[in-house]
């Protein structure tokens, strides 16, 4: 990648001439923005920070992760500036993908691998069939925080390959009486097209009476069509889907009721719907000479590709029961994801029993319904205080289709999974906590459930298929050690097993021959990937440093392959090994309120590409399996009424190496860097936010194109260029 100076001298000029920033309404609970979301440490005159998606009240650096909080105001800062929790986590996140700007997040990845998205510790990933529409499943105005643990393990249970996104919703108000938020706002590209404009309305309520708590909310948002840094209107993925030209409508409520001063008792629950306009259609591009896939008014074929999602959760909490802290969740999580449909090149949906060849449309529509409960105790061993242990029990159900609306063929069969899972982890203190030891383990009782069914013709004609009850046990273990010989300064170093089931719904639709048996198909066997990992931390003063090294393997992996231009994505199972650096740090200069920071994360990924029954990774992972590298910079200045930021992400070229020796230059990443820049200045009357995504008007070509479809005209996709978003925020 080559950086030019004069950019590096605009960059720094900005940073060191930011103007003061606002004072925020809750000092105690904030921590000023870094490059990397908030380190999990023990915030400046917060106390502890907890993180709920670790499954303990133990301070994070109790345990042997790298963990990450992004704070209230470090989100709502962030997704000001790019729209969604799923921007807000890449652009803090080093090891996390650029995301694809599409409603549909397939490739992106946190350490090489798929993330686990979830809501107050609900699963949002359907991991039956990955629909990949998991980031996309509440409206960020009702989100407190966001918890990351990085790297495999098996916290949550199912899902957690490359850690896990925890989503805190807004907590229960802490007095009586009436309070709430407005956020009003518009968004707009540089141009300022007609098209272009956006613009969101929000409000939540909250009410206290004695025991009594409820909060409800509801959230509006038009989203405008994107243009690109030559000031074309980016191309439209029909298929998958897209959040440019779409409405979405949100609903949040949370009731709760206090069972004594220790005992809990809420209700949650949520609704996202997300919706094409089904403006544009798409305007083939020419990756031969850099030109990119451009969107035209028109009408496409069926329906918008849409995205929606309800859940509901009832949790109890008693955080002194018998000396110990309690905790037990029932929950239901429904999902409809529906993709748009073309005629051609999706050449799957073709059947000369129904139409002609090449004639027939068609669209799929993922259905996933999971519902099950969480149950744990947790306290410091009596006579052994030192020794804080865990025990519990998660349970999880999950039902998942693959549907074809236009035609009502089934594409994907019915597939039912159980989980049932007890679990135990221990935590042991030594010489005044200066020396931890942690470990656990996780017992996983999986079935899957699928009946016979046929698959579409497209399989080299269609094949019955027998169906079947596979069952799998895995006992899973984690282990570490935490040595904090001073106050703010650690190292760590741990191991952990994570646990997940490859894409079965892609495996099980593209079966094409007979003679199989879900029973013994080995393709839908789990994976279970390794993850090892030690770090190094240092919080105190002005400086808050941290650099981690991991190494991740799988013997039986999952990628995500096309076969050919236009066909869809399918599994193979693979051995996958990935390790990476991370590196970052944060400095309070002298500067009153001025906070420089940066972060670096380098990985790479190696995978068995060859049929020779040899277990030996010989190529590179591609864009869709795994995050280039990157560096970022930021500088944050607050003080006063007036806050201000500017950010600048470097993803750094690279080469894939497809065939051993080989270095095609269709699969080489050239590289770009992006630059966001906020304002903020409280008033009496609310906050006035201005912020700019791409202030230097950028033309890039995104990375998952340029990795994954670098020949596929109706798939070469620009990034998005510069757009601005003013909103005003009141609380009350």
């Amino acid at each position: 990648m080559h950086i030019r100076p004069s950019f590096l001298l605009v960059t720094t000029m900005l940073a060191l001439s930011s103007r003061p920033a606002l004072a925020q309404s809750e000092p105690a609970t904030q921590s000023e923005p870094a490059t990397q979301s908030e380190p999990a440490a023990e915030a400046e005159g917060a106390g502890p920070i907890v993180v709920t998606a670790a499954r303990t009240i133990l301070p994070a650096n109790a345990l042997p992760m790298t963990i990450d909080v992004i704070d209230r105001e470090t989100l709502n800062q962030q997704v000001a500036i790019g729209g969604s929790i799923v921007d807000a986590v890449s652009a803090l996140t080093p090891s996390f993908s650029p995301t694809r700007q599409k409603l549909s997040g397939a490739g992106e990845t946190l350490r090489g691998r798929s993330p686990l998205y979830a809501i107050n510790g609900i699963p949002q990933t359907a991991p039956l069939r990955d629909g990949s529409r998991d980031g996309f499943t509440i409206d960020p105005f009702f989100i407190d925080r966001v918890e990351l643990i990085y790297g495999s393990n098996a916290l949550q249970g199912i899902g957690g390959a490359g850690g896990i996104v925890n989503q805190v919703t807004v907590a229960p108000p802490q007095s009586d009486g009436l309070s709430g938020r407005m956020l009003v706002q518009g968004n707009a590209d540089t141009g300022f097209h007609g098209d272009g404009v956006g613009g969101k309305i929000a409000g939540l309520l909250a009410w206290r009476a004695g025991r009594w708590d409820a909060t409800v909310g509801a959230a509006y948002e038009k989203r405008g069509a994107f243009y690109d840094g030559h000031g074309n209107r980016v191309g439209t993925d029909l298929t998958q889907g897209e959040t440019q030209d779409s409405r979405s409508w949100s609903l949040f409520g949370r009731f709760g009721y206090a069972l004594s001063d220790s005992a809990r008792l809420d209700l949650t629950m949520s609704r996202f719907h997300l919706k094409g306009e089904g403006d544009y259609v798409t305007l083939d591009g020419n990756p031969a000479i850099d030109l990119p896939t451009t969107s035209v008014r028109g009408t496409p074929p069926g329906v918008p590709a849409t995205n929606r999602t309800e859940s509901a959760a009832l949790t109890l909490t008693d955080g002194d029961l018998w000396g110990g802290n309690f905790i037990a969740q029932l929950f239901f999580n429904r999902s409809r994801d529906t993709y748009g449909g073309e005629v051609a090149p999706i050449a799957t949906f073709q059947d000369a029993a129904i139409a002609p060849v090449n004639t027939l449309f068609d669209q799929s529509q993922n259905r996933s319904r999971k519902y099950g409960g969480k149950i744990s105790y947790e306290r410091a061993v009596p006579g052994f205080e030192a020794l804080t242990a865990v025990l519990g029990f998660d349970a999880l159900y999950d039902l998942t289709e693959q549907r074809l609306i236009a035609t009502g063929r089934t594409w994907v069969p019915p597939t039912d999974y159980r989980s049932l899972a007890p679990f135990a982890q221990l935590n042991l203190a030594l010489f005044d906590k200066k020396l931890r030891l942690a470990g656990g383990i996780r017992y996983e009782d999986v079935r899957i459930h699928i009946d016979d069914y046929h698959t579409l013709a497209s399989y080299r004609g269609g094949f019955d298929v027998a169906g079947g009850t596979p069952t799998f046990h895995d006992t899973l273990f984690n282990g570490g050690a935490i040595l904090e010989p001073w106050e703010g300064i650690r190292a760590y170093a741990s191991y952990a097993e994570g646990y997940t089931v490859p894409d079965v719904g892609r495996i099980a639709r593209a079966v094409d021959r007979a003679g199989v048996d879900i029973d013994n198909y080995v393709n839908i066997s789990p994976i279970v990937s390794n993850n090892r990992e030690i770090g190094v931390e240092v919080k105190r003063g002005p400086v808050d440093a941290s650099a981690a090294y991991f190494w991740s393997t799988s013997k039986n992996g999952s990628l995500l392959v096309q076969q050919s231009v236009g066909a869809p994505f399918e599994v193979q199972r693979q051995r996958v090994e990935i390790q990476g650096l991370e590196l970052n740090l944060s400095v309070r200069t002298p500067l009153p309120g001025l906070t420089l920071s940066t972060g670096y994360a380098h990985l790479i990924g190696r995978t068995d590409g060859s049929d020779n029954g040899i277990d030996k990774v010989d190529r590179d992972l591609d864009g869709a399996n795994i995050s280039p590298d990157r560096l970022n910079v930021a500088a944050s200045y607050v003080h006063g009424p007036l806050s201000a930021r500017i950010q600048t992400q470097f993803f750094l070229s690279r080469q894939f190496e497809r065939e051993p020796g080989k270095y095609p230059v269709l699969y080489r990443f050239d590289g770009y860097e992006v630059t966001d820049v906020s304002l903020r200045y409280q008033t009496r009357f609310g906050a006035l936010t201005l912020a700019a995504q791409n202030i230097f008007d950028r033309f890039t070509i995104d990375y998952y194109t340029q990795t994954v479809r670098p020949t596929d005209k109706a798939h070469y996709f620009a990034g998005r260029g510069r757009n601005f978003t003013l909103s005003w925020d009141y609380r009350f």
